[in-house]
């Protein structure tokens, strides 16, 4: 796989260590099982899989790239790189301006902007009609266009859906950046829905199987389908695609529900005609990752730390995994643990960000699970282990349980 220059304060000694000796032991990524950290008063489950993917790294290097080739220039971002507060404070403290945020709310308006301007195109991707807006300021929008390649995988794969008369459900958040864009994108081949979860779903399946009357239809849909949408015409032939983040066995259960439905209403044998069996449209970063959270489940351990940016979709859904076990703190940089007994952290239910007492339990051996997202530096989780690991004054040196940790048996 490719590599890419990423700035070497982004790069890790600990975790960029236990990375590489993964790497080395198991190049197909068939082992999901953790690295056990010990440090004797305190150990670490370290995650298989987790941390900046091909997307965010080639995303970060074109960024930084850009600001490199055009000194002088007015430079801006559509709106967050990637979902991560180090990242794009970094950025902004560079030069780099945000056209607009998260929600796709300006704070630059367009009229702003000038033809030898540079816009960066975040890793989410951008809309069609966004698009379209900057070819005509003439402002040139591939040299530095970091969309991920896995999201603009979906976009083809709806392609080739709407071009075999498939309507397209999408599996995402509405509001996400990715999602608007693959909306915008799949809305240009074929009429395109967008679910949040299972219960809208299943809220949609109601109105396929005639359960729901046809007039309720724009009351639970109306701003998350294409124009034109015909319920009765455009529910008949479906296919799903997802946003590519999104938990992996929430899409398959979409997925599924909704094969079952169309064979409720139009018969096993004619499925394929109603139906289209999409592969799942993840990216390989969220399966690996949450694979890797699946290994973490199977540990014992006293609590779970996850770290990332609190708008960040793959990062809430490696939470979600490790609530169903753990006591879990969400948290974004090592300065959000206050003390060997305060921790501030966020609720990613709520939206709301928490302080919890007595988060590390009084015992003689405390243990840790410990994973990020994709779109967060390896220094930020190697700050937050030094931090933990700094209650523990009689914890081993760090060289040592690295070393043991990496040596082979």
């Amino acid at each position: 796989m490719k590599t890419f220059n990423i700035p070497q304060f982004y790069r890790s000694g600990i975790i960029g260590a236990i990375k590489n000796a993964r790497k080395g032991d198991d190049p197909r990524k068939k082992d999901f099982t953790p690295t056990l950290l010990d440090f004797g008063p305190v150990r670490f489950y370290i995650a298989r899989h987790f941390g900046f993917c091909y997307g965010v790294e080639n995303a970060i290097e074109i960024s930084y790239r850009a600001i490199e080739e055009n000194p002088g220039k007015r430079i801006f971002l559509l709106s967050q790189m990637i979902h991560n507060p180090e990242v794009n404070a970094d950025l902004r403290s560079r030069g780099i301006r945000f056209i607009m945020d998260t929600e796709g709310n300006q704070f630059i308006e367009w009229s702003e902007l000038k033809p030898e301007d540079v816009v960066i195109i975040p890793a989410f991707g951008t809309t069609i009609e966004i698009e379209n807006k900057l070819n005509e300021i003439g402002i040139e929008v591939q040299t530095y266009n970091t969309t991920c390649p896995f999201v603009e995988r979906v976009w083809k794969k709806s392609e080739k859906l709407g071009k075999e008369n498939y309507t397209i459900i999408i599996h995402g958040k509405q509001n996400h950046e990715e999602t608007r864009a693959t909306f915008s994108h799949s809305k240009e081949n074929a009429p395109s829905l967008v679910v949040r979860n299972i219960e809208e779903t299943k809220i949609l399946s109601d109105f396929i199987l005639g359960k729901r009357p046809a007039e309720d239809f724009d009351s639970y849909f109306k701003v998350h389908y294409s124009n034109g949408f015909d319920m009765e015409r455009d529910l008949q032939r479906i296919g799903v695609v997802n946003q590519t983040t999104m938990l992996a066995t929430e899409t398959q259960q979409i997925a599924d529900y909704l094969k079952n439905v169309m064979i409720e209403k139009y018969g096993e044998e004619n499925i394929k005609d109603h139906f289209a069996d999409t592969r799942d449209t993840l990216c390989y970063a969220t399966n690996d990752n949450q694979q890797a959270t699946y290994g973490l489940l199977e540990q014992s351990a006293d609590l779970a730390i996850v770290v990332g940016g609190y708008n960040s979709s793959n990062t809430s859904h490696l939470v979600e995994l490790c609530e169903t076990k753990f006591p879990t703190y969400f948290i974004n940089t090592e300065r959000e643990i206050e003390s060997n007994t305060l921790i501030n952290h966020f609720n990613f239910h709520t939206q709301k960000r928490i302080s919890t007492d007595n988060f590390l339990p009084r015992k003689d051996i405390v243990n840790i699970v410990l994973t990020s997202g994709a779109s967060c530096p390896d220094a930020v989780v190697d700050a937050v282990l030094k931090k933990l690991l700094s209650f523990f004054p009689s914890a081993s040196e760090v060289e040592e349980a690295l070393n043991k940790a990496i040596t082979p048996a």
